[in-house]
C-alpha cells in the first residue's frame, strides 16, 4: 500500500505553470502598488510626528533604539496634544469637514439631475454629453481654478459682463469669499459625483418605472421610491469622490478663498513649509487621515449590507 500511494502522492504535487505565476503577479501588483505609495508614506508621516528632532531640527531621532543593553522606545506626542489643546486646529478640521460636506451636497444637487438625464439620453447622444463631462480633465488643474479667478475678479469678465448690460453699477466683490470658494470647490469636483450616478442609473431597469406607473405612481412618487433607491450605490460612491479629497484640498482654497477660511490644507502647508514644523504637520495629517478612514468604513459596511441584502 505504502509504495503504491507514494506515486499519486508525487503526482499530485503539480509545479508552478507559468499561468499560475502570472496569476500571481496580477494579484501581487496591486497589493505592491498599496504597500509602496500609501502605506509606506504612512508609516514615514506617523514616525516623524512622533519622533524628536536633533538640535538643529533637521534630523528626527530614532524611536527604537538600543542603550546598555536595553530596548529604548521614544514616542514623544506633543504635536498631538498641541492638536487637541489649540482651538485653531479644532476649528480648522471642523472647517474643512463642514465645506467638503457642503460641497458634496452641492455636487449631489446638481450632478444628479444631470446624471438622470444622461442615463435617459439616447443612446446616440450619450457618447458626447460623457465628453462634456470629462473634458476638464483634458486641461490642467490648476489652469482650471486660474480660469475662475479672470471670470470672478473686480474686473473679470462677469463683472464686465454685467456692467455692459446695466445689471449692476459697481463691480461685485466675488473673488475671495465663501462664494468663490464654493464656485471652485463644485466645479472641480462635480465630475466625481456625476460619473459614479451615471454607472448606476444607466443600468437601471426601466420594467420597474413601467411597473410603478402600472400601479398608479405619479412619476415623481415613481422617482422618490424606486429612481432614488436603486441608485443609493452611486450616490455613495459620488459622494465618498468628492468628501474625501474636499477634506484636504489645498489648490482651491490657496487660490479662490478669503484669508479668513480655515482649511488643513492649508494648515499643513504653513507647517510643513512656513513654521518648517514637521512632527506637528505629520500629525496634522495623521489625524486627517483617520478623520478620512471613517467615512471610507461606513461606505464599506454600507455595501456589504447591500451585497448580503441582494443574496
Amino acid at each position: 500500500m505504502h509504495e503504491s500511494s507514494a506515486p499519486a502522492l508525487h503526482a499530485t504535487a503539480k509545479p508552478r505553470t507559468p499561468r499560475n505565476w502570472g496569476r500571481l503577479v496580477v494579484i501581487a501588483s496591486p497589493q505592491v502598488w498599496l504597500l509602496a505609495f500609501l502605506l509606506a508614506p504612512f508609516l514615514i508621516l506617523l514616525k516623524i510626528s512622533v519622533s524628536e528632532s536633533d538640535i538643529l531640527g533637521i534630523a528626527f531621532l530614532p524611536i527604537v533604539s538600543w542603550v546598555n543593553d536595553n530596548l529604548l522606545i521614544r514616542l514623544h506626542l506633543s504635536a498631538y496634544v498641541a492638536l487637541a489643546t489649540d482651538n485653531l486646529y479644532v476649528l480648522t478640521y471642523l472647517s474643512s469637514i463642514w465645506w467638503a460636506f457642503l460641497t458634496t451636497v452641492l455636487c449631489l444637487l446638481i450632478g444628479y439631475p444631470f446624471a438622470y438625464f444622461l442615463a435617459r439620453a439616447r443612446a446616440t447622444l450619450r457618447p458626447a454629453l460623457l465628453m462634456l463631462v470629462m473634458l476638464p480633465f483634458w486641461t490642467s488643474f490648476l489652469i482650471r481654478i486660474y480660469a475662475w479667478k479672470n471670470l470672478l475678479d473686480i474686473n473679470g469678465l462677469i463683472n464686465q459682463c454685467l456692467l455692459w448690460a446695466g445689471v449692476i453699477h459697481t463691480p461685485l466683490r466675488m473673488m475671495f469669499t465663501d462664494f468663490s470658494f464654493m464656485i471652485g470647490m463644485v466645479y472641480g469636483y462635480i465630475p466625481f459625483m456625476i460619473l459614479p450616478l451615471y454607472a448606476t442609473l444607466v443600468k437601471l431597469d426601466s420594467r420597474l418605472l413601467e411597473a410603478a406607473a402600472d400601479l398608479g405612481a405619479t412619476p415623481a412618487r415613481t422617482f422618490w421610491l424606486v429612481t432614488v433607491p436603486l441608485s443609493r450605490a452611486g450616490v455613495v460612491a459620488g459622494s465618498l469622490l468628492v468628501f474625501i479629497p474636499a477634506v484636504g484640498e489645498y489648490v482651491i482654497p490657496t487660490l479662490l478663498a478669503g484669508p479668513r477660511t480655515l482649511n488643513i490644507g492649508r494648515v499643513m502647508w504653513s507647517e510643513f513649509f512656513d513654521n518648517l514644523d514637521w512632527q506637528r504637520a505629520s500629525a496634522v495629517a495623521i489625524v486627517m487621515i483617520l478623520l478620512i478612514l471613517a467615512p471610507i468604513a461606513w461606505f464599506n459596511r454600507a455595501q456589504t449590507r447591500a451585497m448580503e441584502s441582494v443574496r
